[in-house]
């Protein structure tokens, strides 16, 4: 038996490097058990608390200072127990004492204690916190990668791993030959107006849209809708994708950093090049890939951008976003001659901070870094109080940005600030710190900041307002639509990043009040006068009242299409020691239904652009894990962890069609066409933290298989 992949919400928190010694006979383990313990934590573990134990946004770090002004006291029987009775969060209690006892042991080891001849036992009753022999936390394995300082490097045809990054079975470069005939270049007016049977960008245009004009099938025929093909995707980390498809080939990334063509109509495989490393199961995954000319851009697990050749799969150009080893499950968009991607993994202390890097489409060599944390006495930089560089993290920008190709302005979400909360950040809630929880717009030839504007100043409960920013023409309004896990639809005009407007989807108690002409949000008086290690009951959760489930704009009607998720919890802000590197988020979280739901956890709303009226709803019990795809025929699709695809009419939110597939739909639905007939791509997948958790937690009748991620295409007869 395993442990879950989805430890990531649970309190699988540990002790600080070389915290074990006196009393070493009450907590003696044998290597035996910690090398099983290590290949367990490695296979499932390491996706959400990282390779070297330092945890992530929704991981608790298991090395670190920060641990012990908690853990320090308590007796390692306490944390063996905590594995035993709450692992996997899916299915507590399944783990079994052996695997937890492993588990325990490499944890341990990892952290300064000495294996011996005796077994760790349930009763071991040292305290975690006798001593402070210290391990360095970069003692612990790390993915191997080549290359620093954003130099690009050539990597020739075929297989083999020089910079040693490896891949999956050990293949680096390309792993099936084959070849795209009659392939036609991506230019940039294609990218600007895409082909109607195209889906070139994340969201299919620079807008963001998640709307096709392709309208074969149509409300009316919906119904005669056939499984036409299905393509088995690596089970070896989270699927969370969107497909590019351009003249009917489908350009696919898969868990471990794995790329295939594939042929639309039949699902026969062209090409496929393995870049690596691989990703462990659990891992949240590469979000979207990007097209332009004859390559396809691929933001690797591991922070590199790749280069390959999207007539035959050839690597030709991969270089490293970071100037360190880093993970990442970011996106790209093309805009011009350069490639943008995101950063993810920035939970710790480390100086360096989150930033979106572009790269020459042609060479690989990076042309611009912007830091969405300002530098020390850059402007913005003040916002974080007197806190040193090593001392602010978060900011991540994990999903590609959108482009307005008239304004020269391309848009993106910054993610929440870390440690979540104001008092383990040491700093008050007015205390905003920029660029967290912002749509920032830059300039993409230079990353040079045009505006800004912070959705949620100070944030502290990991609502972060990251995901995609829609764009919309309203009259001679140019808007900008978006919406964080707070759950609030935001309204900017995207020239000047001036409010306009917001609307609450679902109920939100974290902010009594938001200004009507400014759109800055006041906290609740219970918050601001919150203290650590007290819960304290907020909705949403962070399952997110909106997450990266990405809205649709149905441009015939002008609704927007939201997928939805309504659950509470009980928010406890923990200290953290500021000489640590290994942070994470720092809060504890008890998930708890919404109240005035009815249980239904899913709900599904389009609101009217415009007047940002709700227009229709539709409310279920299993959430909803697929961004939202509409088309000209007058339909909308989503699908949800319990497996099921649902199409909806549009303009009613009546059903009009729905399957099931092998386990949780998630990711980014497409719809495309090929010698002239329609089809739609749906993905199953898992991995994705709070998303899948807190349903496990609130919902646990829904029963989700821990395999089967895999691409399903559809058709008419």
């Amino acid at each position: 038996m395993r442990l879950s992949r989805l430890l990531c919400s649970a309190l699988f928190a540990v002790v600080t490097p070389g915290t074990i010694s006196a009393q070493q006979s009450l907590a003696a383990f044998t290597a035996g058990q910690a090398q099983s313990g290590r290949d367990l934590y490695q296979r499932n573990c390491a996706a959400c608390h990282g390779i070297d134990l330092e945890g992530s946004g929704d991981a608790p770090p298991l090395a670190g200072g920060t641990f012990v002004l908690k853990w320090g006291p308590k007796m390692v029987s306490e944390l063996f127990g905590l594995i035993l009775q709450t692992m996997p969060p899916t299915n507590p209690q399944s783990l079994g004492e052996a695997a937890a006892l492993n588990a325990t042991a490499y944890i341990l080891q990892r952290n300064g204690a000495q294996s011996g001849t005796d077994a760790l036992t349930p009763g071991a009753t040292a305290r975690i916190g006798a001593t402070t022999n210290s391990v360095p936390a970069s003692a612990a394995p790390t993915q191997g990668r080549g290359g620093r300082g954003g130099a690009a490097r050539t990597i020739a045809l075929g297989a083999g791993s020089a910079d040693g990054r490896g891949s999956a079975n050990g293949i680096r470069g390309i792993a099936v030959a084959g070849t795209v005939r009659n392939y036609v270049p991506v230019t940039p007016e294609m990218l600007k107006g895409p082909p109607a049977g195209d889906w070139l960008i994340f969201g299919r245009n620079y807008q963001r849209h998640s709307y096709s004009p392709l309208s074969q099938i149509k409300r009316d025929n919906v119904k005669d809708l056939q499984l036409k093909w299905v393509w088995a995707m690596n089970d070896s980390g989270a699927n969370q994708t969107t497909p590019i498809v351009h003249n009917g080939i489908i350009y696919l990334a898969s868990p471990s950093n794995i790329v295939q063509a594939l042929d639309g109509r039949t699902g026969d495989l062209i090409w496929e090049t393995r870049v690596g490393p691989d990703q462990a199961p659990g891992y949240g995954g590469i979000r979207s890939i990007a097209i332009a000319e004859d390559k396809v851009f691929l933001p690797t697990s591991d922070a590199h951008m790749v280069a390959l050749s999207a007539i035959n799969g050839q690597i030709l150009w991969d270089t490293p976003a970071s100037d360190k080893p880093h993970p990442s499950t970011s996106g790209a968009i093309v805009i011009g001659d350069k490639v943008l991607m995101g950063l993810t993994g920035c939970a710790r202390f480390d100086g360096e901070g989150c930033y979106i890097s572009a790269f020459d489409i042609h060479t690989g060599q990076r042309a611009w870094r912007f830091y969405t944390i300002p530098r020390e006495g850059e402007p913005g930089s003040e916002t974080w109080g007197n806190l040193p560089m090593n001392n602010r993290a978060g900011t991540e920008t994990w999903l590609a940005g959108s482009y307005d190709p008239e304004l020269n302005l391309t848009y993106w979400g910054v993610a929440q600030s870390k440690p979540w909360n104001f008092l383990s950040r040491r700093l008050t809630p007015f205390d905003k710190t920029l660029y967290a929880n912002s749509t920032v717009a830059l300039n993409p030839e230079s990353g040079k900041l045009v505006w800004y504007f912070q959705h949620a100043p100070g944030e502290s409960f990991d609502l972060d307002e990251v995901f995609e920013r829609v764009l919309v023409d309203i009259g001679d309004q140019k808007l900008s639509f978006s919406a964080g896990k707070a759950g609030v639809l935001w309204k900017l005009d995207r020239k000047t990043g001036q409010y306009v407007a917001s609307r609450e989807m679902v109920k939100q108690t974290v902010w009594d009040h938001i200004d009507p002409k400014t759109g800055t949000p006041r906290y609740r008086t219970e918050i601001l006068e919150m203290q650590l290690n007290k819960p304290i009951h907020v909705c949403p959760s962070t399952e997110g009242g909106k997450n990266w489930q990405a809205m649709s704009y149905h441009q015939p009607t002008g609704l927007l299409i939201v997928p939805l998720s309504q659950s509470c919890m009980d928010f406890t802000a923990l200290p953290v020691d500021p000489k640590s590197v290994n942070v994470g988020g720092a809060g504890e979280r008890k998930f708890l239904a919404m109240p005035e739901t009815n249980g239904n956890i899913g709900k599904l709303a389009a609101y009217d652009a415009e007047t940002m009226n709700e227009v229709w709803r539709h409310e279920q019990r299993a959430p909803f894990l697929t961004a939202a795809l509409s088309t000209a025929g007058g339909w909308v699709l989503v699908g949800d962890i319990d497996r099921r695809v649902q199409i909806f009419d549009v303009k009613t939110g009546k059903t009009l069609w729905e399957t099931r597939l092998g386990t949780s739909v998630q990711g980014f639905p497409v719809t495309f066409s090929a010698d002239g007939k329609q089809y739609i791509a749906v993905m199953t997948g898992l991995g994705g933290g709070s998303p899948r958790n807190v349903p496990a937690v609130i919902a646990p009748e829904i029963k989700i298989p821990q395999s089967g991620q895999a691409l399903y295409v559809f058709a008419l007869p």
